[in-house]
Parts: structure tokens; C-alpha cells; sequence
């Protein structure tokens, strides 16, 4: 439990001391298209040639993330659980503002599951609903999660959510339940299609999502040539979620 709350207090210290960078003068990502992620074979597993991978220029974010949050809430239906108080709404992405307290610069940066390599979430699940897939995917199995809320408390990045009541309209391919834990799952029911996840698809100027194993896809090139951090990247936990702008 002091490694899971080391977790936690380290991502609180430095998420609030985040300084801002630029692109290079000229540097344009191309925008995202659904023909970058070939649909799954039915027949076929998940393979680990594949790991899914996201990245976001954040001053490419016009709303400074708004629309991947509003593009996810109709994808999955959260954020609008009728009997929730605010305070236990569901996030499955949220937007954080950042302030360097040297420079009083501040900006605005979509935070999600941050899929990694390494999840905490993973190795403190008790039951194992929590779990990583072949192609780097994580999320959550609602058959199994007893709702201990371990995984929470192993996330670093708070992305997490517990659905405390009773649900109601929810969506065929996102099934949600009182009393489990929910996060973004990168909409792997769109990516095994052949589709790009909703928030993608919303911010297609500011996010490229695609292969990370794949050298010659869009987004190894684009984190070849222009970079991309990792939010604690001294956690060492290989973060599928990419950004540029940090």
C-alpha cells in the first residue's frame, strides 16, 4: 500500500510543475484517418505484434481537450449517471490544467487510462479484472471486478472511476455496472473494427493513433521525428499515451 501512495503522491507533486514546450516551426501532423487500423479478423487472437498507441499535441488542442471528453461520454455513456453526485461521476477521461510555477505558463491536456506497458492496476487486482490485452489495451472485465477499488488506488494518472449507482441507457458495447471500475479502454470495440477511438476521431488536427510497434505507421514516424512524453515517465511504466507540447 506505501508503493501504491507513493504512486499517487508523486504524479500529484509533478503534474502541477509540468513546463510547457513547443513543435518545431513548420512541424504539422497529419491528420488521422480510420485506414490506419486495420479492422481484427474475427477468427483471429490478439497478437502482441500490435500495441495500440496514442499521441496528442496538445497545442493542437483548440478546446484544450473538450471534444475527446464530449466524443467519449456519447461513445460509452458516462458522465451522466442520474443518482451520482457530482463528485462521483464517471471519468474515463477528464482535462487537467497545468501551471509551470516558475513561469505561471498554464495549459490544458486530456487525461486518460495512459494504457502502460507496466500497469499498477494490473498487478494489485486481486481478481484479475484488470488486465492487459495482447496488443496493449487495458481495461477492465465487469464479470469479475469485485468493485475493491485496489486498481484506484494503484493508478497514478486517477483514471479510474467506481459507478456507485444504479445505471440505466447504457451502451451495448460499453457495459457498465454498479459497484465496479471502469476507465478508458481505448474504444476497442471501434479499434477491433478497423475504427479510430471516439476521442480520436473528435480531435483528428491534435491526435494520431496507431501501431507503436509498427516502425513505418504514422505514429512511430511522428515519435521518431517530433518526440513524445510520457506523463511520469520516471515511474518507468512505458505509457501506450503519448504527448507533444509537455
Amino acid at each position: 500500500m506505501s508503493q501504491i501512495n507513493a504512486y499517487r503522491r508523486k504524479f500529484l507533486a509533478a503534474l502541477s510543475g509540468v513546463a510547457a514546450g513547443s513543435l518545431a516551426s513548420g512541424v504539422i501532423l497529419r491528420t488521422v484517418q480510420a485506414g490506419d487500423v486495420p479492422a481484427k479478423p474475427a477468427d483471429q487472437p490478439i497478437s502482441n505484434q500490435v500495441r495500440w498507441g496514442m499521441l496528442i499535441d496538445i497545442n493542437r488542442l483548440t478546446d484544450g481537450g473538450a471534444s475527446m471528453v464530449e466524443a467519449c461520454k456519447r461513445e460509452h455513456g458516462w458522465g451522466n449517471d442520474p443518482k451520482a453526485r457530482p463528485e462521483q461521476q464517471a471519468q474515463w477521461i477528464r482535462t487537467v490544467q497545468v501551471t509551470d510555477k516558475l513561469t505561471q505558463h498554464s495549459f490544458t491536456l486530456p487525461v486518460m487510462c495512459q494504457h502502460c506497458a507496466e500497469p499498477p492496476c494490473v498487478d494489485v487486482c486481486p481478481t484479475g479484472a484488470s488486465m492487459k490485452r495482447a496488443d496493449g489495451i487495458v481495461q477492465v472485465n465487469k464479470h469479475i471486478c469485485i468493485g475493491c477499488r485496489y486498481c484506484m488506488m494503484a493508478c497514478p494518472y486517477k483514471a479510474r472511476s467506481f459507478v456507485h449507482e444504479a445505471l440505466t441507457d447504457q451502451r451495448p458495447h460499453s457495459p457498465r455496472g454498479m459497484g465496479t471500475v471502469e476507465s478508458c479502454n481505448l474504444c476497442v470495440h471501434r479499434v477491433d473494427q478497423g475504427q479510430l477511438p471516439a476521442c480520436a476521431e473528435a480531435a483528428p488536427q491534435a491526435v494520431i493513433f496507431g501501431d507503436l510497434n509498427d516502425p513505418n505507421s504514422r505514429i512511430s514516424q511522428a515519435v521518431k521525428t517530433l518526440g513524445g512524453s510520457q506523463i511520469r515517465a520516471d515511474l518507468s511504466l512505458n505509457t501506450g499515451v503519448r504527448y507533444l507540447g509537455l
